[in-house]
């Protein structure tokens, strides 16, 4: 099955997510697999995969009841213990059995408490702060005329944006920061086992230790809310607590940084469309969903499980076996966007997957959004001359199954 991007291509092989040559070459794999392999084998570390890549089918397996994150209950099973197919510490289970792995009725259950502490007014506020936030760190990047974007802007706008979401205290900032570390560089490659047994154990005891602190001195903050969310008489356990401050700053901090930096290098590589949007501002909306659909920085769901034996594309997925949307592959899917590999900053409507769909769409879309747009429109109108400090083919991308997000983006002004 040669091609021409691809001479290597072998699909009589599970196709290993995990590697190199994957995270810098995956749009090449994505045009082959929705065109030539719209249900394949991948691999990702030890766990064999069904991956999806056509727009269609991901959205139908996300908002389909044949489909669930659960593979206990995929198997006519009561729910495991932990979701996810192997055997974890005691200290790291409440990671696991967040949310984002669960079914309903108990993830509809854990949303509904979490909508409540979850509000737009919670989250609007956050808006005047973000901007200054953003120009605070603006402030002191122009008296460098070289710096990391991602390591000195992208990264520190949603660690604060996170600490005060979650009403951390400032001295406690150096403890939040080794926290997202452990989260988003220990659960890849070798590291995992020395994450799983050791570094998750501490970061565990530390999110305990703000949940006793709210509770006892409960503030105007999300983390507050969460431990008084109530309905109908019910209220998050101590052990959902945990596992949901985990998936706030997972999902709030990794998700936005990536899409900052990510959005960046388009648009600085796109002279055309950032000229523009420095003359038509009122674009800068529609904008940022055109830069999560073509380089936003999720490109994977968590598995999904079928509860029965279902046939897509004359491959029989059996029930049981895990099931991986690839929602980068589906957000370049000719046949959902017109164009689907340019980038077109006025395409409306965008009914692209880089948030997920159904039930498990991100809780914190709008607040990615927000802080995207100003962390990027800031930027680019304070250094007008921004550019790359490096040829693009040097840029390197991290090589995490379900992410596109690079390891640095050395830029420079003046």
């Amino acid at each position: 099955m040669a091609t021409t991007a691809l001479p290597e291509c072998d699909l009589g092989k599970p196709l290993d997510l995990g590697t190199a040559d994957f995270a810098q070459r995956k749009y090449d794999w994505y045009r082959f697999l929705l065109e030539e392999a719209p249900v394949s084998i991948g691999k990702i570390s030890v766990l064999k995969v069904n991956l999806l890549a056509r727009y269609d089918d991901c959205r139908m397996v996300l908002n389909d009841a044949r489909f669930v994150r659960n593979q206990g209950v995929a198997k006519g099973k009561p729910a495991t213990a932990s979701p996810l197919p192997i055997p974890l510490p005691k200290s790291v289970k409440a990671l696991a059995a967040s949310m984002i792995v669960q079914d309903d009725p108990a993830h509809r259950r854990l949303r509904n408490l979490v909508n409540r502490a979850f509000t737009p007014r919670a989250v609007g506020t956050l808006s005047d702060r973000v901007e200054d936030l953003s120009h605070e760190l603006l402030d002191g990047l122009a008296k460098q005329r070289r710096f990391d974007l991602l390591e000195h802007y992208a990264f520190p706008i949603p660690l604060r944006v996170i600490a005060e979401m979650m009403g951390i205290p400032k001295e406690q900032a150096a403890e939040l920061r080794k926290l997202t570390q452990v989260l988003t560089k220990g659960l890849s490659g070798l590291n995992v086992v020395k994450t799983l047994l050791w570094d998750l154990r501490g970061t565990s005891e530390f999110v305990r230790s703000l949940v006793a602190q709210k509770r006892s001195a409960p503030g105007d903050d999300i983390l507050s809310g969460l431990i008084h969310a109530e309905e109908e008489g019910d209220r998050l356990s101590e052990e959902e607590l945990v596992a949901m401050v985990f998936l706030v700053i997972i999902g709030g901090f990794e998700t936005t940084q990536h899409m900052i930096t990510n959005g960046v290098r388009e648009l600085l590589e796109k002279p055309d469309s950032l000229e523009r949007l420095r003359s038509e501002p009122e674009l800068w909306d529609l904008a940022v969903d055109e830069l999560v659909r073509h380089r936003g920085p999720v490109h994977a769901t968590k598995p999904q499980y079928a509860t029965e034996d279902v046939e897509l594309h004359g491959v029989t997925i059996k029930r049981g076996t895990p099931i991986m949307p690839l929602l980068g592959a589906a957000n370049h899917d000719p046949r959902a966007f017109e164009s689907p590999d340019q980038l077109d900053i006025t395409r409306s409507p965008n009914r692209h997957l880089g948030f997920g769909f159904g039930m498990h769409f991100c809780l914190g879309a709008q607040l990615a959004r927000m802080e995207t747009r100003i962390g990027i429109k800031n930027l680019v109108e304070r250094f007008p001359d921004l550019r790359l400090d490096v040829d693009p083919a040097a840029l390197e991308i991290a090589p995490m199954p379900g992410w596109h997000r690079h390891t640095s983006l050395p830029v420079t002004h003046g």
